[in-house]
């Protein structure tokens, strides 16, 4: 790293070059060195609180090719924002090196996610003669931990996680040479220097470690076993997905009767064999983030997988291995393991050796973990394909923290996100940095985890506080508001967020019509709304349309028993109990018909998911649930299996304050042909193709604006495809989500852009 020699030269002139973007981490440095070598360009570059510095000095043709390079040959997973040149003196160098990065100023430069192993570094722990082979911590810089290892910016290894380890000759040769694809990959180690494997029985005491401690674990995997594997960003509790007596204690032990596992595969065929996946699904499964995607069983897929893996659903959550280790483990046993979180329910995933052994005693078997700390849990990211698009469930491992690029100014702002599937964001200049999946609030755990990872994002961005932004909802206000930031706070209602997230995504101002189809929220009106429709321009929403009111029997305990929901409808609607009679004994039905008649614990709902769940119960597929959309899900799944529909209609009303979609005739109308004995599939497909043309029939009232389709019940496809089809038959333009969660896990996202929508507004 010296600098460049003093050697006055003619016709020559010189840039300062500012880059932006994902530049750090990513081989973005040797990149720069070698094109300046192979150009003929002088000068050097840095790494700085910001990004990247160049300063080249070369003829203005050299550098015209230099410049056309740098934006047409970027590493694998570089990406810039932006890229600024300035002329500056000429001072008669030759030579290009990299400089030792500029620590001087406060640091906005973007943290790279964890990353999947490349295919180099794969062959690497595979090939016998390889140095690395075998060893589960092999990276480059094209691949490998990033996030979960930083401490502060700039990224070097002195800032990470990796600081403890002191590299061998041979690492060191590699860390300083441009020319090899591990020059300055911080986390870069081998089985001479580098973190080590530990094998511990089921109470924590270790048996072996490193070769045998590998072997131990693909045995034990062999046998049946239940192993906690410390990965990247957290634990997995992994076991063979072809042994249904592991499934099933595996379920039994982490209290997960139902919930579907995720799946991970040795290949891309081993997948293909169990699934159908296009070429957009092999492209996410084989990226560098290496998601969960949720894909759809082949109907003459080969036996294998255990009948428990995802009870009643006809798509599997897959994937592949997404580090160095996991590799090694599915070489070893040549067939698919279930992987799900290391965690008990709602609880963030383990990521500590000892914290794992305490917290999942009783459900692992034995534990394989290893000494590379890990400073923040992320979870894996889910992925689905709606619409021929990709959009992502949970927003975690490779995905987060990548910023999503805002419109306006959001410097300083901090928001916090939504009670469930919380995740927090901070601002960072027109960047909005959104954190990782964290989990339900209500778990404390969880709650503790959220202040932890503000405080983690707040130190990677450490610019002034200018102010906080929390949900509308009362009883969450005050609990939630961030206690180390004294800035002001701004509340935002629960649906409208939804709305903001996605126009955030597309960098949208508006004026345009928000459609948020979602659980439960608190209200404007001390309601409980769920599909709310919205006319937003700038910071200034409005609620024009929503679902027609039903009661809660219960209150919460109706979130998770739709048999509740379905007495409700019926009784609002004046129907026979008769399709619901066996869910509930004499006393039972009589209790909560007194809540529906008097209005005690009974609470009124807008909400467009509860309607699903009642339905649910109607036809017969969930009566109570055991994890979070099981209902909504049997009906999508059920209306997927055929390709007929009964027709349905979700009429819209005009009523007092605005419009009503009135649900009661369609209600009415799948009982009557449930009583004519329509099959229940071809009821579940019309109730989701009324649902479609019930927004169509809404935005033909805004026939100039465009439509955004966001809330958790976007994350059906069935519902999702069917609506864009149905706007975009009169040439609407229809935004949806993409890069974050239609969820809750998008909620800080639209808080965040609302600030900057607010600020922008005040100063305009």
């Amino acid at each position: 790293m010296t600098r460049p020699v003093n050697h006055p030269q003619r016709d020559v002139v010189r840039q300062r070059i500012t880059v932006e973007g994902f530049v750090q981490g990513v081989g973005f440095r040797p990149f720069v060195y070698r094109l300046a070598e192979e150009e003929g360009v002088h000068g050097f570059v840095q790494n700085t609180a910001h990004g990247v510095l160049i300063e080249i000095e070369a003829p203005q043709s050299a550098q015209h090719r230099f410049l056309s390079r740098l934006h047409g040959e970027l590493p694998a997973n570089a990406h810039l924002e932006s890229v600024g040149a300035v002329p500056v003196a000429p001072l008669g160098l030759t030579g290009f090196c990299i400089l030792e990065s500029d620590r001087s100023a406060t640091p906005d430069a973007l943290v790279l996610p964890d990353l999947a192993p490349c295919e180099a570094c794969r062959a690497d722990v595979l090939t016998p003669q390889n140095r690395r082979y075998r060893y589960p911590f092999t990276n480059c810089t094209h691949c490998g931990p990033r996030y979960t290892i930083v401490r502060e910016l700039p990224y070097d290894r002195a800032s990470t996680s990796m600081s403890a380890f002191r590299m061998c000759a041979a690492c060191a040769r590699e860390y300083a040479d441009p020319h090899d694809r591990r020059f300055h990959a911080q986390p870069n180690a081998c089985p001479v220097c580098g973190p080590q494997l530990t094998w511990l029985d089921a109470g924590g005491h270790p048996q072996c470690a490193r070769e045998e401690a590998l072997t131990a674990a693909a045995t034990a995997l062999n046998a049946g076993a239940i192993v906690a594997v410390k990965g990247v960003g957290g634990f997995h509790l992994l076991c063979d997905a072809s042994r249904g007596e592991a499934i099933r204690a595996l379920r039994e032990r982490k209290r997960r009767p139902h919930k579907p596992f995720a799946l991970m595969f040795p290949g891309m065929a081993s997948i293909e064999a169990v699934c159908e996946i296009s070429a957009l699904e092999r492209s996410i499964l084989c990226s560098p983030a290496a998601p969960i995607l949720l894909a759809w069983k082949r109907e003459d897929a080969p036996s294998g997988i255990g009948a428990g893996v995802a009870p009643g659903l006809p798509w599997l959550g897959v994937m592949l291995a997404s580090t160095p280790l996991h590799v090694l483990l599915l070489k070893a046993l040549g067939r698919p393991i279930v992987a799900t979180s290391g965690n008990r329910q709602d609880e963030p995933i383990c990521i500590d050796n000892e914290e794992a052994v305490a917290r999942l005693h009783g459900i692992a078997d034995a534990f394989l973990v290893h000494d590379r700390p890990i400073l923040r849990p992320v979870d894996d990211s889910i992925v689905r394909v709606m619409a021929e698009r990709a959009l992502v469930l949970r927003r975690a491992r490779g995905y987060a923290p990548a910023p999503i690029s805002l419109p306006v100014n959001v410097d300083g702002w901090i928001a916090l996100g939504a009670q469930l599937k919380n995740t927090v964001a901070v601002g960072s200049g027109k960047h909005a940095l959104l954190s990782q999946h964290i989990g339900d609030l209500d778990n404390a755990a969880a709650f503790q985890q959220q202040g932890a990872t503000l405080r983690a994002l707040r130190a990677l961005y450490p610019g002034v506080p200018r102010g906080q932004v929390h949900d509308a909802h009362p009883e969450l206000a005050a609990p939630q508001r961030a206690s180390f930031i004294t800035a002001p706070g701004i509340a935002l209602q629960h649906h409208a967020a939804h709305v903001y997230a996605c126009m955030a995504e597309h960098g949208l101002h508006g004026p345009l019509l928000g459609i948020a189809w979602d659980g439960t929220g608190y209200g404007e009106d001390g309601l409980i709304w769920g599909s709310e429709a919205f006319l937003v321009d700038g910071a200034h929403y409005e609620r024009v349309a929503h679902l027609g009111a039903f009661a809660l029997p219960g209150g919460d305990r109706a979130v998770i028993e739709p048999r509740r929901v379905a007495l409700s409808l019926l009784h609002t609607s004046q129907r026979s109990y008769a399709p619901i009679a066996h869910c509930f004994d004499d006393k039972e039905r009589a209790v909560l018909l007194r809540m529906l008649d008097t209005g005690l614990r009974a609470p009124l709902t807008t909400s467009m998911g509860r309607l699903f769940d009642g339905l649910a119960s109607l036809l017969g597929l969930c009566d109570v649930m055991s994890y979070e959309a099981q209902a909504a899900q049997a009906v999508e799944a059920l209306a997927a299996s055929t390709s007929r529909s009964e027709p349905l209609t979700l009429p819209l009303l005009e009523v007092e304050g605005g419009l009503e979609w009135d649900w009661r005739p369609l209600v009415d109308a799948l009982l009557h042909a449930l009583e004519e004995g329509v099959p229940p599939a071809s009821l579940a497909r019309g109730f989701h193709e009324a649902l479609a043309e019930a927004v169509a029939t809404l935005a033909a009232r805004h026939p100039a604006l465009p439509v955004v389709l966001t809330g958790g019940c976007f994350q059906n496809g069935l519902l999702l495809s069917g609506t864009v089809a149905a706007l975009q038959r009169d040439g609407r333009r229809v935004y949806w989500h993409e890069q974050v969660p239609p969820n809750d896990g998008g909620i800080a996202l639209g808080q965040l852009y609302y600030a900057g929508l607010c600020r922008n507004d005040t100063e305009d």
